[in-house]
């Protein structure tokens, strides 16, 4: 028993001391080599010293490996010095399903064509940066995306009637940048799940598509823009909008004539050319935490009832004649 008991502390020793090469290198080393080619082009920066060739990938800053298979599955880089462009090699790690740069200010250029190649990746961010040129329309190519933010960055150009074409995607943030042109008629024809479609903070111009009234969109953001016209349709008793922010744009339509749905929990039409009154059913949504319709034309006495007398009176300030608690009380008719 005692000989026994000697040779198992030895086989301990043997393994902690000498481990075996399937337990000191994880990492594959065909990604490990495309990672020192990313680190060699973003000019080897002070952000990716652990990415050491004499250390397992895997373990890596930035990085995160499949369990089983030891490919890596994400690379997110974010709050660093590194220069340069998004290095055409992200597009060699077969395996990737998360691809992040962010808040990267010296990152400029534009997205390489070869992130096509990642036929498993899930989430695209590329935000805080400064990337230029148009939105690729090549992004359309990689069906597997469900997450695609390219906010926050210089881009320039119009939107990609392409980008419907991802039949997998939930969340399209393309807002603060420098887009021009009109919202894509194909918005209104996904062919897959409907995306919440974050477009603010840019220079869109026209009428929103009327195709969009045909899709139930879970968050709307068009604010910032200089869209146009009646947008009365994105609301209704069948569209669950949790969001829906429209904020300083040009839009014109009769406010008391529109049905919200009772899952609306954020509304902001301000600096519009909104008329009409208040809708009474706006009493009736419990879910409301934010509402501003202050700087349009509406007139008449807000509904009582609701959270509708919760809410400050600046969110219904410079109307053309809106009364009522938390107004002045409205003059009584001579």
């Amino acid at each position: 028993m005692k000989t026994l008991t000697s040779i198992l502390s030895l086989s301990l020793i043997l393994v902690l001391f000498f481990p075996s090469s399937s337990f000191s290198t994880r990492c594959n080393p065909q990604d490990k080599k495309v990672l020192l080619t990313i680190k060699t082009a973003l000019g080897n920066p002070y952000h990716l010293a652990s990415w050491d060739p004499k250390t397992d990938c895997c373990g890596w800053y930035c990085l995160q490996c499949h369990s089983k298979t030891n490919r890596v599955i994400a690379l997110t880089i974010f709050n660093g010095e590194l220069s340069g462009q998004i290095p055409s090699a992200v597009g060699d790690l077969p395996y990737l399903e998360t691809l992040f740069f962010h808040k990267l200010p010296n990152l400029v250029g534009t997205i390489p064509q070869t992130v096509t190649k990642l036929t498993r990746l899930k989430s695209l961010e590329v935000s805080s940066t400064n990337i230029s040129g148009p939105i690729p329309d090549f992004l359309s190519q990689i069906k597997s995306l469900n997450y695609l933010d390219l906010s926050f960055n210089k881009l320039t150009g119009s939107i990609p009637p392409s980008l419907s074409e991802l039949p997998n995607l939930t969340d399209l943030h393309l807002d603060r940048n420098r887009l021009t042109g009109s919202i894509p008629d194909s918005f209104g024809k996904f062919k897959g799940k409907v995306p919440s479609l974050y477009l603010s903070h840019n220079q869109l111009t026209g009428y929103v598509p009327k195709s969009l009234g045909f899709l139930k969109f879970p968050n709307l953001d068009f604010s910032r823009n200089n869209l146009q016209g009646d947008i009365s349709f994105l609301f209704g008793p069948g569209k669950v909008l949790w969001k829906a922010d429209f904020s300083r744009n040009l839009f014109q339509f009769d406010l008391s004539k529109v049905v919200f749905h009772k899952s609306l929990s954020w509304l902001d039409l301000n600096h519009n050319k909104i008329y009409g009154s208040l809708p009474q059913g706006l009493t009736s949504l419990n879910q409301l935490q934010f509402l501003n319709v202050s700087y349009n034309s509406l007139c008449g006495k807000i509904p009582v009832g609701g959270k509708l007398q919760t809410f400050e009176n600046t969110v219904y300030l410079k109307n053309q004649c809106l009364c009522g608690a938390p107004l002045s009380a409205c003059k009584k008719p001579v």
